[in-house]
């Protein structure tokens, strides 16, 4: 419990540090606004099409009564949009992170400066690390896709799927949210994404008492603008602890 509370604490440790600097809560607010307009573009725009594109999706019913016909179109519509917003809620933080990348660089940056941290890098260079950061954010981006077409799945089985799912949406959410947020640190310092992975697992309580808090408050509408650079910070926090206990944990 002790270390659940400790992420829990890294969060609102970020919260803390930016209100104290509005200026970086300002800077990390801008790339969030940009991809929540993206998604949300991309999600009313498949909505206005669903009809059309399961029209499409379905020719072999064209020949059904019109009863069945439309009840098919409509579910397959309705199940679209629900796959498609259950996969943007899983890969806002991925996308938001591509695209405010050398913001959110420069926050963390400016974190461990003054908190003292370990700034070091692996020498890769900009470029290097840049089109490493891209890489791991396509194969994030795709593993969220896989978990939300799972999930959508689960919640049709009856009964059980409607209590299941959101619950473990809420567990793969924050689970992703934390492997993206610790990125940044262990990213600069060339660790791979199954790096990441295995220092979540070593750190499973610290993982979900930080994560599960910011995927769920990132569900709320404009929270995304503040929660998400605050998210930065305690992310770069969390992950000096988790490589800070990693010699030890070893041992």
């Amino acid at each position: 419990m002790s270390s659940f509370a400790a992420g829990a604490r890294a969060l609102a440790s970020g919260f803390g540090f930016l209100a104290r600097s509005p200026r970086l809560l300002f800077l990390g607010a801008l790339p969030a606004l940009i991809s929540a307009l993206l998604l949300f573009a991309c999600l009313g725009t498949l909505t206005y099409f669903s009809g059309d594109l399961a029209s499409w999706m379905t020719p072999f019913a064209d020949g059904w009564a019109d009863f069945a016909r439309r009840a098919l179109r409509v579910l397959l519509a309705v199940a679209l949009v629900g796959a498609a917003a259950l996969l943007a809620s899983v890969s806002f933080i991925a996308v938001t992170l591509l695209v405010g990348g050398p913001f959110y660089e420069h926050i963390a940056e400016i974190v461990e400066q003054r908190s003292g941290l370990d700034t070091s890098d692996d020498g890769a260079g900009w470029v290097r690390s840049t089109a490493r950061g891209v890489g791991d954010a396509v194969k994030t981006v795709l593993v969220a896709a896989v978990g939300a077409v799972v999930l959508f799945a689960i919640g049709f089985v009856p009964v059980v799927g409607q209590l299941l799912a959101p619950v473990l949406a809420a567990l793969f959410g924050a689970w992703m949210v934390a492997l993206e947020m610790v990125g940044l640190v262990f990213g600069r310092r060339g660790f791979t994404l199954r790096d990441r992975h295995r220092a979540l697992r070593r750190h499973r309580a610290a993982t979900f008492g930080f994560g599960l808090p910011v995927y769920l408050l990132c569900l709320v509408p404009v929270a995304q603008l503040v929660v998400i650079p605050s998210a930065v910070v305690g992310g770069t926090l969390l992950a000096h602890r988790m490589l800070d206990a990693a010699p030890r944990a070893a041992a």
